[in-house]
């Protein structure tokens, strides 16, 4: 049983095993993450005063880049059963400086909450907005017609309205084209509005209000029954729902169980070795920035105010030019936990290839098999291709897994290109073609720099 459809929490043992469906390795860090997780469940279910002291252990993630650190990131999206949000620590700037200051995670951490919240709403009245999508398709089809004197209106028309309600239902009319009558979202022009933090909000609110001021304009547009249907099932389903509940339901989640994941916190850091001077004023700037928000703190977004003392940071970065220790003192203290990721080995490599449900070689199978052509790989080429890998990483910049990406675009190049025009037929891949295909380009230092 998918325990992932079956919307379950799921236990840190389980967690693990669905991370190990897609990365290789990296047993700790999995462990530590799949506790930070399911320590959000224990914590909602704790009573007393003490639930409220309760603080998320937050993480950091260390190791080189293409070890899985952001593919844990992707994964655990799915995991959560929460709002969940990716960002890039990079991104962002010190306040008083042009770009997005570190409270925009927040907000937008709560827009993604809204939508989850508001997504699971429309869901449980779709049902009865279907049923109502239909009558206003209905009343398309058969426009109410003017009652003769002497003739009850529902003998006149209920036994067609039944036979085109009938017909609706069993998909006879799905392709017929009709003329709807729905609401243009686009009458109000969306403003760009530049400014100190939190100006962004601002632009969108004046564009609602805007919105509430002028009469909302309808639009004709012709479109076949299966679209309107779902254009109307939309319209009824959003006139059913209590945004208000949405967003006080929304922001209880992202208090509660909210996860925020700082990718590339290393690029913040300030190089101990470099000086104080130029950029690192500024990445430290922006470790200040973050401090308040990581320690807890109330965030003002278009939906209400967030308190972030409960919402668990995971942070990860490569750490090449840096060391965790070059961060500031206080965000070192906020992210008590550390988990350090090991470099792949051959034998990784091996496993990635083979392994997991979106394995690369799996990839290129499906990609030729929409021209009709089956493309395998025998083991010995198999263990090529990753002793080659890690030789690349050995001789080069070690990018870790990434490495397979680039030796198999080139490995399989002229494959790519010569399919379905001249190659027509199954290909298997051995030792020797891989060989012959990437030997001299591994021995050639200058050459590999480019190509792999």
């Amino acid at each position: 049983m998918n325990l992932l459809k079956a919307g379950k929490e799921l236990t840190p043992r389980q967690i693990v095993q669905e991370l190990d469906q897609y990365i290789i390795g990296q047993d700790k860090a999995k462990k530590a993450v799949a506790i930070a997780l399911r320590n959000r469940w224990r914590r909602q279910h704790v009573e007393g005063d003490i639930k409220d002291d309760i603080m998320p252990n937050n993480i950091i993630l260390i190791g080189p880049t293409g070890v899985g650190k952001t593919e844990i990131a992707r994964r655990l999206s799915g995991l959560a059963h929460a709002p969940f949000i990716k960002v890039e620590a990079s991104k962002f700037t010190e306040v008083g400086y042009v770009g997005r200051d570190v409270e925009s995670m927040v907000r937008d951490l709560a827009s993604i909450a809204v939508n989850m919240v508001r997504t699971e709403r429309m869901k449980e009245v779709e049902e009865q907005a279907g049923i109502m999508a239909n009558e206003r398709v209905l009343d398309i089809l058969l426009p109410p017609s003017p009652v003769k004197p002497g003739e009850d209106e529902e003998t006149s028309l209920s036994n067609t309205r039944e036979k085109f309600r009938e017909m609706l239902e069993n998909g006879t009319l799905e392709d017929r084209v009709i003329e709807v009558n729905i609401s243009d979202s686009g009458n109000v022009a969306s403003m760009q509005i530049f400014g100190p933090a939190g100006m962004e909000e601002m632009g969108m609110d004046i564009k609602e209000m805007l919105g509430n001021v002028f009469p909302k304009k309808k639009k004709n547009k012709k479109v076949t029954v299966k679209e309107a249907r779902e254009l109307f099932k939309i319209e009824e389903a959003a006139k059913m729902i209590d945004m208000e509940a949405i967003k006080k339901e929304a922001i209880r989640r992202v208090e509660q169980s909210g996860i925020v994941f700082l990718d590339e916190i290393d690029k913040i850091a300030k190089n101990s070795d470099g000086g104080g001077k130029g950029q690192d004023v500024s990445r430290e700037g922006v470790q200040r920035d973050i401090l308040p928000i990581v320690e807890g703190s109330n965030v003002q977004t278009k939906y209400g105010v967030v308190k972030t003392d409960h919402v668990l940071f995971i942070a990860a970065g490569a750490f090449h030019m840096t060391k965790p220790s070059d961060l500031i003192p206080e965000l070192q203290g906020r992210f008590p936990i550390r988990q350090e990721l090991s470099s792949l080995t051959q034998e990784d490599f091996i496993k990635i290839l083979k392994n997991p449900k979106n394995a690369l070689l799996k990839q290129y199978k499906a990609l030729l098999e929409t021209e009709g052509i089956e493309i395998t790989f025998e083991d010995d080429a198999v263990d090529e291709i990753a002793l080659l890998a890690t030789k690349a990483n050995e001789r080069m910049e070690n990018i870790g897994a990434r490495r397979l990406h680039t030796i198999l675009s080139t490995l399989l190049e002229d494959i790519l290109f010569n399919v379905p025009d001249e190659m027509n037929e199954n290909i298997t891949i051995t030792q020797k073609m891989v060989q012959d295909k990437l030997n001299n380009i591994i021995q050639d230092k200058d050459l590999s720099k480019y190509i792999l």
